[in-house]
């Protein structure tokens, strides 16, 4: 019985202690939205003209409806001195003819097309653009992927957070405005859960980058081997930004989103690709068998208890409660995210969010019940540290 009654104190701490850490969290990020993105510099950090060159490495697969306005954004960039380097795997991929259609187009535009790849490990976007970043001409790199929109001045905003100690400039992943019911859970997963555990992560120092758009000193990534180097690992942004910062140099997050856009999207697919994140994480990170705890329901439900047993606290009331002020400061957050109106209601927003969260518990269990991903056209066995092997068709 005392065992029992030790227990449940436990569990009352612990209840306490995840209601401190989920709410600074909640602050943390609110705060630093409202602060940092989408904030016009007025100062200008470095004259227009002496921004450093840059090296755009575009990994290209297949096409989807929005591939073509995605890429033009890149080749309208308001920057001195940059290069396009567009790869493709394969000779017959559909992309190859919008790469070609936009060069001709844009015959003035730094830009090159380089199909084939290079096999140097089990990662096929590093394979994909090997040959690109063998043939970059300028110190800095820029791994931005093809569903990824940008503004004019998207790459001036990031080459100015790139100062003299940072080593890598990130954006925060968000999604563009776009039709149908998958699109707004996206973009409310996107404004909500993800930036509350991505910005928390990188104001106290844990980095967290996701690959989407990365600014990279080439040189630093030269002295931890290139891109060779992470050819092992399916999840090789985690492991770009891990060398990097173990050679002592700082993050940066632009005040600009790294846009998402895809063209092919359905809630399927999002429940598939958040399976995948999830199956990477735990086997990088073993203290990712916590996160189900960091949403709201099951939160909810640990810290109604612990109210309940120290309080006599009515839990089911506390719930409801703590639910609604979990749910507004989502919708704040969201809001800041968006740095403008929103395309769809608030009643849309409820049920994109009611669903979002009832459907956390069941991906992460998901992830946890088979270790192999599917990703683009290979299926990969993870391994603890974050290597993997491809499973190949007998």
């Amino acid at each position: 019985m005392a065992l029992l009654d030790l227990a449940m104190q436990g569990l009352a701490v612990f209840g306490f202690i995840l209601f401190f850490v989920l709410w600074l969290m909640h602050f943390m990020s609110i705060i630093y939205v409202r602060l940092h993105l989408h904030k016009k510099r007025p100062e200008v950090k470095q004259p227009f003209m002496q921004l450093a060159g840059v090296s755009l490495l575009k990994p290209l697969k297949g096409v989807d409806p929005n591939l073509i306005s995605n890429l033009e954004t890149f080749f309208t960039l308001d920057y001195p001195k940059f290069e396009i380097l567009l790869c493709i795997q394969d000779q017959d991929d559909p992309a190859v003819d919008v790469c070609k259609k936009l060069l001709g187009k844009y015959p003035n535009v730094d830009a090159r097309l380089f199909i084939g790849g290079k096999k140097v490990g089990i990662n096929p976007k590093i394979n994909n653009l090997m040959p690109g970043y063998e043939g970059a001409k300028y110190g800095l790199v820029w791994i931005c992927d093809s569903g990824i929109r940008v503004k004019p001045d998207t790459l001036t905003d990031m080459t100015n957070q790139m100062t003299e100690k940072v080593g890598l400039v990130h954006g925060l992943p968000y999604v563009a405005d776009r039709q149908g019911f998958a699109a707004t859970l996206e973009q409310v997963y996107f404004g909500t859960s993800h930036p509350r555990s991505y910005i928390s992560a990188n104001v106290t120092g844990i980095k967290c980058v996701t690959g989407m758009s990365c600014l990279m000193r080439k040189d630093v990534l030269d002295q931890a081997g290139g891109l060779v180097a992470f050819a092992q690992y399916i999840a090789e942004d985690y492991f770009m930004a891990k060398a990097i910062a173990d050679r002592g140099w700082k993050f940066s997050m632009a005040t600009q989103v790294a846009l998402q856009n895809s063209g092919s999207y359905s809630i399927g697919q999002f429940q598939s690709r958040m399976i995948r994140w999830t199956k990477l994480r735990i086997n990088m990170l073993p203290g990712t068998v916590l996160e189900p705890v960091s949403e709201c329901f099951l939160a909810s439900l640990i810290i109604g208890w612990a109210a309940h047993y120290v309080f006599r606290w009515d839990m089911m009331v506390f719930f409801m409660c703590h639910c609604l002020a979990w749910f507004i400061s989502d919708y704040i957050q969201l809001t800041g995210v968006q740095g403008g109106p929103l395309c769809f209601s608030k009643l849309d927003f409820a049920v994109a969010w009611f669903i979002r969260e009832s459907m956390a518990v069941q991906i992460f269990l998901s992830a946890l019940w088979d270790p192999t991903i599917s990703w683009r056209t290979g299926r990969y066995r993870l391994r603890c540290g974050g290597t993997a092997e491809e499973i190949l068709d007998v």
